[in-house]
């Protein structure tokens, strides 16, 4: 068991004190109205042994049955001396194990038969003997059961402590799982953009290497052709540096970007989701920029249609090349209320690992009127730039 606190340990100390002195007091009483009655052993020695149990309880959690006996046996001549007892059979019983309890009860009650024995005072032999027996023993069984009681109260918030940590466990490790799947995902995307833009670096190499007779005007064609595939593989190839390729399997499909948010707009649409976009964007952001955008107005989309069914959904695109590519989504409150769907909590966290690798920020949280807005911003370096069509 863990040490006690300087406060921890005083309290009850004081309250083993405190629940002993009516017992001194009314032995000294009773004693002093007995013809050379031991009033020098009560007033002395009696709380000097009682101190030193007192004292000895300090030592209870590292040795619990050997104290609660030493200090049950020691209050046979020390009535001051009871509460200290009582306070050890109490900690010994927080262990619950009944042998070390019915031990220490044991000692408990026959200590207190010998007390009255080697101490007689006026009015103790007119008492029965069952009651002197039914009064310790029943002390000794509220203490015990009080014992019991702190003991499985401890097992039970150690208990509840290890859920909560083991669940704390399993949530860090279930994110870290997240985190891991959506940078494999972004290395699979990659893989496939980068390995067909390098293919066509290739081609264009070997259609040099071939046609010797090419005019000046293809020839310059061709080499800015390279030298532009060759610096867009190398800005796709900063983007995936770290990232380990989980599954390589077949390779996946081309995936969407920033020209196919009009069609994923339309889809939820379809679905019944009143999306309505703003698109400012007036020129192709890179391979990379385009998909992270892509991925956070689905993400964005798919929350808004589960956590707020029939609200108004406003999507904005803005951007230039040189600056940044700023996406915002935002729901008003939804007016259908249903039941609350189940979450896996993860779909954000992905997203902030793909944003965070993009080197972009990401913000996102609820709104006054009840709604929610997510805001995101991409780098958008300078590079070879095209006309990019809005379609709304």
């Amino acid at each position: 068991m863990p040490r006690l606190g300087v406060w921890q340990q005083t309290w009850r100390l004081v309250v083993a004190a405190v629940v002993s002195l009516p017992i001194w007091l009314t032995t000294l009483a009773l004693a002093r109205k007995e013809p050379g009655g031991p009033d020098a052993w009560i007033l002395v020695a009696d709380p000097l042994i009682a101190l030193g149990c007192l004292t000895v309880l300090l030592w209870r959690r590292r040795w619990p049955l050997t104290v609660a006996l030493a200090v049950a046996v020691a209050s046979t001549a020390s009535a001051f001396a009871t509460g200290a007892a009582l306070l050890a059979l109490c900690s010994v019983s927080t262990r619950r194990r009944p042998v070390e309890i019915g031990a220490v009860a044991l000692a408990y009650v026959i200590a207190s038969q010998v007390a009255v024995g080697m101490f007689p005072v006026q009015g103790s032999a007119d008492v029965q003997w069952w009651v002197q027996v039914v009064v310790p023993a029943l002390t000794a069984g509220i203490a015990a059961a009080a014992g019991m009681a702190v003991g499985a109260r401890r097992v039970e918030v150690r208990s509840l402590r290890e859920r909560a940590e083991s669940a704390e466990r399993e949530q860090s490790a279930r994110a870290a799982q997240a985190r891991a799947l959506e940078r494999n995902r972004i290395a699979r995307e990659m893989h496939d953009v980068l390995a067909h833009r390098i293919s066509l670096v290739a081609m264009q190499a070997g259609v040099l290497d071939h046609r010797r007779d090419l005019p000046p005007e293809e020839n310059r064609v061709l080499v800015r052709g390279i030298a532009e595939g060759s610096h867009q593989a190398l800005e796709e190839l900063r983007e995936v540096l770290g990232v380990l390729r989980a599954d390589p399997g077949r390779p996946e499909p081309p995936q969407p970007s920033l020209d196919r948010i009009p069609d994923l707009v339309a889809d939820a649409r379809t679905s019944g989701l009143d999306v309505r976009l703003t698109d400012t964007v007036t020129a192709t952001p890179p391979g990379g920029v385009g998909r992270t955008c892509y991925r956070i107005v689905q993400e964005a989309l798919t929350n808004a249609a589960k956590h707020a069914p029939g609200a108004v959904v406003h999507v904005t695109l803005d951007g230039s090349e040189g600056g940044t590519l700023d996406i915002g989504v935002r729901n008003g409150p939804a007016p259908l209320r249903t039941a609350r769907p189940p979450a896996s909590g993860f779909g954000l966290l992905g997203l902030g690992e793909r944003i965070t690798l993009a080197g972009g920020e990401l913000d996102h949280g609820p709104t006054s009127e009840g709604g929610y807005v997510l805001t995101a911003r991409l780098p958008w370096p300078d590079g070879p730039a095209h006309s990019h069509e809005t379609s709304a």
